[in-house]
């Protein structure tokens, strides 16, 4: 292999080497092969080094012996500085120490580009601060805790697609520009869409609606945009959302297919995801609570219990029926719980105009969110759209909103309107509380926050 302006230590490339993953090592034990990656670590230790490498699937360590190859190799490997890219050739050995049980022999090293001393790779192992990481977010994507919290990530939507097309759903694909607002006004990104003014999207939501109409059972996968000036560790102004909509589907319906959706994911990535989840610190034995049936409480119980931990001194603020929860009392709810919890019918004026009303109490919504476990908040969100065409008209005037912008989602009610509903997963929410993060900026290749457009 020759690559322009590569420098090379090697012993040579022979035929009976393979070309080969770190992931995939386990496959190749006793053969010779070469792995294609980067310099993590270099330790060195008499007569022996043992660099780590890295090739985006895996970690692992090789042995070069001074007396197994000549001594320029030797020097050229001992000389490597951190984040060189390199080709390593050696025979995989079995070693029950090693990360992923494997260990590579080394036979010699190419060095396709050797990273200079004078400009070293600036995230060293050593701890870093939070806003120099973010600034040097490019790069701390290699380190193994923020590689596998992408894998996670991977993971999850390939996951929940697979629970969606399993059941018969199909995939279609909402607009990113639009005309109009879906979960508030005050939350929305302008765009000048040549003469007119144009938003980027809330949600897909309303128009996959439309498509549910079409097709009986659809899911949405997209990217979702909030203007909300909030500093939390719970937003960002990008992420992706899947939205799934289902014709002939009731509150019910929907509280069973978001604990399946949830159900599924966390088991996936129990099954395919373990070492990487314990990369990153994860208690799996929290995970592995997680199967159906989940708790299910009325917004009127969740009212009483918030009640009830302020008289207890659990809570400073005593929370007042009517008002929406906030991360405090999210926190406090779903602590009582080792499963996601669901709460459902909030009452209406705290939730989006196009919500069916309960028949039973016109006051309260026939919606239900979703909240994780350990204090990580609402990761779902849905409910029963209104079927009616007269009441969804009075609350699009209710809200003041532009009727022209809604008239095609009216028609959805005067052309064979039935009961429909859906909901929307924040992906990211999903990582950070599978992963146990802290803060979603580590759950996106590319967190956009409040302050933060860079890299």
């Amino acid at each position: 292999m020759t690559l322009p302006g590569a420098q090379y230590a090697t012993a040579g490339e022979t035929m009976a080497e393979t070309i080969t993953t770190i992931r995939d090592l386990g496959k190749r034990e006793g053969e010779s092969v070469v792995v294609r990656g980067w310099l993590y670590n270099l330790r060195e230790s008499g007569k022996l080094l043992f660099p780590i490498f890295r090739d985006g699937t895996g970690i692992v360590q090789g042995v070069m012996a001074r007396s197994a190859v000549a001594p320029e190799m030797f020097e050229a490997v001992k000389n490597l500085t951190q984040e060189s890219s390199v080709l390593a050739h050696g025979k995989v050995r079995a070693d029950k120490r090693a990360p992923g049980g494997y260990e590579l022999d080394l036979t010699g090293v190419e060095v396709v580009q050797r990273v200079s001393e004078s400009d070293p790779f600036p995230i060293s192992l050593k701890e870093h601060g939070v806003e120099f990481l973010m600034e040097n977010r490019h790069l701390w994507l290699r380190t193994p805790r923020q590689a596998a919290i992408l894998r996670v990530r991977a993971e999850i939507i390939k996951a929940a697609r697979d629970y969606f097309d399993g059941l018969g759903f199909t995939l279609t694909d909402p607009p990113i520009i639009t005309p109009a607002a879906c979960e508030g006004t005050t939350t929305l990104f302008p765009v000048d869409y040549f003469d007119d003014q144009a938003y980027l999207t809330q949600s897909g939501q309303l128009y996959i609606e439309a498509t549910a109409m079409a097709l009986g059972k659809v899911y949405s996968f997209g990217p979702t945009f909030r203007a909300e000036k909030s500093k939390t560790r719970r937003h960002l102004t990008e992420f992706w959302m899947v939205e799934p909509e289902v014709a002939y589907a009731d509150l019910d319906d929907l509280m069973q297919l978001a604990e399946g959706l949830i159900s599924f994911l966390v088991r996936r990535c129990l099954e395919n995801r373990r070492p990487e989840l314990e990369t990153i610190g994860r208690d799996l034995g929290k995970l592995e609570k997680v199967s159906p049936p989940f708790p299910r409480i009325t917004y009127n119980q969740a009212v009483e219990m918030l009640q009830q931990g302020h008289a207890g001194g659990e809570l400073e603020q005593k929370f007042e029926w009517g008002g929406d929860f906030g991360s405090p009392d999210e926190t406090y709810l779903s602590g009582k719980f080792e499963k996601p919890v669901m709460v459902h019918r909030y009452p209406s004026k705290i939730k989006a105009f196009y919500m069916e009303p309960d028949p039973q109490h016109p006051e309260l919504a026939l919606c239900v969110d979703v909240l994780a476990p350990e204090g990580y908040g609402e990761i779902i969100g849905g409910s029963q759209r209104m079927a009616s065409y007269d009441l969804l008209l009075q609350r699009i005037r209710e809200h003041g909103l532009p009727e022209s912008a809604f008239k095609w989602y009216l028609d959805l009610r005067k052309y064979g309107s039935v009961p429909h509903g859906g909901f929307g997963m924040g992906i990211e929410r999903a990582v950070a509380w599978i992963c146990g993060l802290e803060h979603l900026r580590e759950t996106i290749p590319f967190p956009r926050m409040l302050n933060r457009m860079y890299p």
